[in-house]
């Protein structure tokens, strides 16, 4: 059953790990330098198992100003926080801080616990109270209840627990499915066991014996074992405290930060789409390209923060950036992120991931704005569908696969499925290749349809004796350039709408045909007669072009070509051509040879047919080409039909 987990968040020596120690009897402080300074560096863990029968796993954050790295880390997973505020002081620096990191991650829920409740009277107490509310006003924790406490004796402690009890026992727990994801906070080795990894199950679930992908890196590793709150277990699901024994990988391979997860669900990419919203606690304007500290699950990545509609972002604005990292990450749309500037190190701002792999976004222009502004809106609106067509619509022709798809949607499975099947029927989306499932928008299949019919009009203007196009020089000549695939595609639809037909291995608009000139006519009898007569031992392409030296090369050249497509004559080289009746007997002629004889050779080919070797050889190769003959050291037999 999935896990909620409790994440502590206040500012330093406010007692955050001495009020988990009395909800647990746990000492999150398990490092010696926290013991001696009395203050929390790393996050700490431990669970609490409550009235209602459900645990809760709780993340204990640093609060010191120097540790804010960590307590991002720590605040990537929880899913209510406690937020802990010391009665003699009241809120101070980090309390505003943290709660402004909470915010930015998405963190929804949770109570506030007043420590220190013996350090101070009723009167200032009730002070403190009205203060902590008022600083919550408008927020997630506006009507959270205020809880105060003296850890040391345990007065109010009964009282939290009965709180949280109330809270996760409403909570309507659901399997979950699909990929699995862990954000590494701790990777170390244990003698006997190898390395471990930890830190707080995302999404889906995994079981011992499967292989992990860490991410951006892309190592896998299988699972040996399953640890949560220091019970072995076969499967973790999604908001589990799991510790991970793995085989296969060492511990200098992985770094906190990495994304474990099921192989192939993540791209990593040092480009995301996101929507930034900049705090109103921020001293100055967010200005475009500004360098920042971006953090991503329990992962710190430096980038520049590129606004894609106006040139600043002023203190408590929001509005659409693409971030261009240092080092690459992997993450889903709907991921949280926080940014902090370079220098000095302050939290300035953070907000949702909308595209994991996007394309770098042009700025510059107006144009370019207002369809930056279509495609974030688009990006973070609800609609799922939407989004997914705009995915594949930005990929353009090489489209995306269902696997690719999902990496950069987060959606899998049935669910992907689904939501396809309204885009796919109403021809929104194109299935290009069947086995890999691989799709294109339908406007952009429609885009390079229309530029198909534009060439084969250009073609047919410009070389008029030609009866239609060769689908490969068709595929060469277009731009973007498209695969095999995804052309036979287009070229379908274009014959099933009556736009084009197919000529052999060629195409052409519907109802093109050839019309000769006078001289053209006369030009094709002439050479008609010339390949006629010549035989077996024709002109090559340069002594034909020297006969007809009055006429223009390409004009000589279209016509050839035209006698090529009716039939009439057989290109077998770029510079020998046959009358076609006369190949078409000599086959027969070797056929019969064969048979009789079993194989033929060059000798007894010349012998055959009187050829000299410019012949022979080209006309031995055309019938290996044709696939009639197969070569076999120096002789050929008939192929196998």
């Amino acid at each position: 059953m999935r896990e909620i987990i409790l994440g502590t968040a206040g500012h330093v020596d406010h007692g955050k790990t001495s009020l988990i120690r009395a909800l647990t009897g746990t000492d999150t402080d398990r490092l010696k330098e926290e013991k001696e300074r009395g203050i929390t560096i790393e996050l700490g863990f431990a669970h609490l198992d409550l009235p209602c029968g459900h645990r809760l796993g709780i993340v204990d954050v640093p609060g010191h100003e120097k540790f804010i790295r960590n307590m991002v880390a720590g605040a990537a997973g929880m899913d209510y926080v406690a937020f802990i505020i010391a009665a003699d002081e009241g809120i101070m620096p980090q309390t505003v801080e943290h709660f402004d990191i909470c915010r930015l991650l998405g963190v929804r829920d949770g109570l506030v616990i007043l420590t220190k409740k013996d350090m101070v009277d009723q009167e200032w107490l009730e002070m403190v109270e009205e203060e902590v509310r008022d600083f919550f006003r408008d927020s997630f924790l506006a009507a959270a209840p205020i809880v105060a406490v003296d850890s040391l004796s345990g007065e109010g402690i009964d009282t939290i627990i009965k709180l949280l009890d109330a809270k996760v026992k409403n909570v309507p727990f659901h399997e979950e499915f699909g990929p699995f994801r862990l954000a590494v906070d701790r990777v170390f080795s244990m003698k006997g066991f190898g390395t471990v990894i930890t830190g707080t199950s995302l999404t889906g679930r995994v079981a011992v014996g499967e292989e992990l992908m860490f991410y951006p890196g892309g190592l896998t590793a299988r699972i040996r074992g399953i640890q949560v709150h220091g019970q072995d277990v076969q499967l973790v699901e999604a908001g589990h405290r799991t510790a991970i024994n793995l085989q296969g990988i060492e511990k200098d391979d992985i770094n906190r930060g990495d994304m474990a997860a099921t192989p192939g669900c993540l791209v990593s990419s040092t480009l995301l789409d996101a929507e930034c919203h900049h705090l109103q606690s921020a001293r100055k304007d967010l200005k475009n390209r500004t360098l920042v500290r971006v953090h991503l699950g329990t992962r710190e990545i430096v980038g520049r923060a590129i606004l894609l509609e106006t040139d600043t972002l002023p203190p408590g604005a929001s509005g659409p950036v693409q971030l261009m990292l240092q080092e690459p990450a992997a993450v889903w749309p709907g991921d949280r992120y926080v940014i902090r500037s370079y220098s000095p190190i302050t939290t300035i701002g953070g907000g949702t991931i909308l595209g994991s792999a996007p394309k770098k976004r042009r700025r510059t222009l107006e144009k370019d704005r207002l369809r930056n502004r279509s495609l974030m809106a688009t990006y973070a609106s609800d609609n799922m569908e939407d989004k997914i067509i705009q995915l594949i619509k930005e990929s353009g022709a090489p489209g995306l696969t269902a696997e690719q798809l999902a990496g950069r949607s987060g959606v899998f499975g049935k669910r992907l499925k689904k939501l396809l099947q309204h885009p796919i029927s109403t021809g929104s989306l194109l299935i290009i290749d069947s086995e890999s499932q691989r799709m294109v928008a339908g406007s952009v299949a429609d885009s390079l349809s229309q530029k198909i019919t534009d060439f084969l009009t250009r073609y047919h203007r410009d070389n008029p004796l030609k009866a239609a196009l060769a689908k490969e020089e068709l595929r060469s000549q277009l731009r973007p350039s498209i695969d095999h695939k995804l052309l036979h595609a287009l070229l379908s639809g274009l014959m099933k709408k009556g736009v084009i037909e197919q000529a052999g291995a060629a195409i052409k608009l519907t109802g093109h045909t050839v019309t000769l000139q006078v001289n053209e006519q006369e030009m094709e009898h002439k050479i008609g007669t010339l390949y006629e007569q010549a035989g077996l031992t024709p002109p090559n392409l340069k002594e034909v072009l020297a006969a007809f030296g009055e006429f223009p090369e390409k004009q000589i050249r279209q016509v050839i070509d035209l006698l090529i497509a009716k039939g009439k004559v057989i290109k077998i080289n770029e510079s020998l051509c046959f009358h076609a009746p006369a190949i078409e007997q000599l086959q027969q002629e070797v056929i019969t040879f064969i048979r009789r004889e079993g194989e033929i050779d060059a000798p007894r080919f010349k012998d055959l047919t009187g050829l000299t070797r410019k012949f022979s050889i080209p006309l031995l190769e055309y019938f290996d080409k044709i696939k009639l003959t197969i070569r076999i050291d120096d002789k050929r037999v008939l192929r196998r039909k």
